[in-house]
């Protein structure tokens, strides 16, 4: 038998970066978009979705239960006018955590649901308990059989729910199960993302009736039906505070396209505390060489705060500073698998519990290193543009779930990175 081939990234360092990088859709929001279209009646259209692998495993999920979807050019257009209520109980639905988003949208149509246990990442304990205590506060008898969860309702009735911990998922979840629910739901405690903006936008021009998106608070008063939509999804901040991190390490003269400032402001106030220069604009960021930057101390917040999924790239960054920082993740215990790997290219770097620990300067060498996650991934990539010779990439399936064209956009500002296959034999051997 013929050994499997397998995709990695080659990354040779030392290459400036310099020029325009544009950003894509918002996978945090694509996530949720695409699932909350099942609430409508007719047909359901967003613009500026990222061509990742996420987006195309959820176009998948919503044909196999019945929806019509057409995806060409970043827009997609849903028609989930013959979606069913079928049972997803693993497959399509392993290979991303976003998955669970159908459990409110299903819930919300059709008042029951069948979903598999959601995949994604491993970042440690990311429990759905906030999610099921919506759907239950909302009427709904929440089972878990035989790995799946089972959601069932005579009919869903508004309620006040009280999210003890302000979770991004839970929020939007609750969100798409109260539309179509008889009286007003009330979320306390919700999360305040930019992505739970979108998502409300998009459920608004379908007809719904949201206040306080982006609030701690929000209020929706139940709607009998929701109708298709034409929607623009946000830029994605996590990738733009992923190209920021990259030109402030690496870069000779950056600017990022397709921007909201005020979404990386957390980031953005970190690089200049490091030195970092950054020069804001109506939808652009712009940073100019760093010749020198300085440690700073990092700890990772839900939002406003600094994003935890930039904290692996951001650690990157700070094996070039001068002295030692430390980056506290409040968020997730298990991410910082990222700190291995770069160790391996000669970073000094070590875990401490939920703390991270680097000091720098470093001169980074190349080596084979493994993406753990998906922003692990970007954190490798980086590494691999500011070592000393070719690093290899693998498992690069992680990278793929949420940067969209990674590898164009860097080459287009003048970074050395290819993608090629590799003999799973080569691995073995390692």
């Amino acid at each position: 038998m013929s050994p499997k081939d397998l995709a990695v990234y080659k990354v040779t360092g030392g290459k400036k970066l310099q020029g325009t990088i544009k950003v894509s859709g918002a996978k945090n929001s694509a996530v949720a978009l695409i699932p909350a279209a099942v609430l409508a009646e007719t047909p359901v259209t967003i613009e500026g979705l990222p061509e990742i692998s996420d987006v195309f495993t959820l176009k998948n999920l919503l044909e196999d239960i019945g929806g019509e979807v057409t995806f060409q050019d970043g827009e997609m257009k849903i028609d989930p006018s013959n979606i069913v209520p079928m049972p997803l109980p693993n497959g399509n639905v392993k290979k991303l955590r976003a998955s669970y988003y159908l459990m409110g949208a299903m819930l919300g149509r059709f008042k029951n649901a069948v979903i598999g246990l959601p995949g994604g990442c491993h970042l440690g304990p990311r429990p759905i308990d906030q999610h099921i205590k919506g759907f239950e506060a909302l009427g709904a008898k929440v089972t878990n059989e035989h790995g799946a969860i089972y959601l069932r309702a005579e009919k869903l009735r508004g309620a006040k729910i009280y999210l003890d911990v302000a979770s991004v998922g839970a929020t939007i979840n609750i969100m798409l199960a109260a539309v179509l629910a008889e009286g007003q739901t009330t979320i306390e405690n919700a999360a305040k993302e930019p992505e739970i903006i979108d998502v409300a936008t998009l459920l608004t021009n379908m007809g719904a009736k949201i206040k306080g998106a982006g609030t701690n608070i929000i209020r929706i008063d139940g709607v009998e039906k929701l109708n298709g939509t034409r929607h623009t999804i946000i830029p994605d901040r996590i990738e733009a505070g992923t190209f920021m991190i990259m030109a402030a390490a690496a870069g000779d003269g950056v600017v990022i396209d397709n921007v909201i400032p005020f979404h990386v402001e957390a980031l953005t106030a970190k690089l200049r505390e490091m030195g970092v220069e950054v020069i804001e604009e109506d939808e652009r960021i712009i940073i100019p060489k760093c010749n020198k930057i300085n440690s700073v101390d990092v700890k990772t917040l839900v939002y406003p705060g600094f994003p935890t999924d930039l904290q692996q790239p951001f650690s990157v960054l700070l094996t070039q500073a001068v002295g030692t920082s430390v980056i506290t993740d409040t968020i997730y215990s298990a991410r910082f698998k990222q700190i291995d790997e770069i160790s391996r290219m000669n970073a000094v770097a070590r875990v401490d519990g939920r703390t991270a620990i680097i000091t720098g300067p470093t001169k980074l060498e190349a080596a084979s290193v493994r993406a753990t996650d998906l922003r692990a991934g970007a954190a490798l990539v980086l590494a691999g543009l500011l070592a000393d010779g070719e690093t290899e990439i693998r498992e690069i399936q992680h990278i793929e779930r949420g940067y969209s064209s990674l590898i164009e956009k860097l080459c287009g500002i003048g970074a050395d990175i290819r993608k090629v296959n590799v003999s799973e034999e080569v691995f073995a051997r390692d």
